[in-house]
């Protein structure tokens, strides 16, 4: 169940997002995470590096270690421009709010679509969840 994917992540606070610039894998440390509309976004600028890695490919992959076990959701990020998407996520994150805003033109929220999630530790088999 998606819920599940979000409080995994939610819990661990930093999840390292990983994308593709050309040939070369590009992985860095994110902790925005909601769900709106029934889908799992995510929250970035538009002048980063990453925003116009996903534009050209969307497929990514995101990490997240608790301690006792990690979540990998892999899938594709696509770009939601509206303002209610915007709105929600920066609500959920007033500090933010210094720095993006739903009406400016960099605030990007994405979620996964086709995307897998797989829960595993060092002991047991996965658990892999599918939305």
């Amino acid at each position: 169940m998606m819920k599940e994917v979000y409080e995994f992540l939610k819990a661990c606070g930093t999840y390292y997002l990983a994308t593709v610039e050309g040939d070369q894998p590009r992985v860095r440390p994110f902790g925005t995470v909601a769900i709106f509309e029934g889908k799992l976004y995510i929250q970035t600028g538009k002048v980063k590096p990453v925003s116009k890695q996903l534009q050209e490919n969307p497929k990514a992959e995101i990490c997240a270690f608790n301690g006792n076990a990690w979540i990998r959701v892999a899938g594709k990020l696509i770009r939601d421009d509206r303002y209610e998407a915007k709105k929600y996520m920066l609500d959920q994150y007033p500090s933010l709010q210094a720095m993006y805003s739903a009406e400016d033109d960099n605030t990007e929220v994405l979620y996964f679509e086709d995307a897998t999630a797989t829960i595993a530790s060092f002991g047991g088999a996965p658990k892999v969840i599918n939305f």
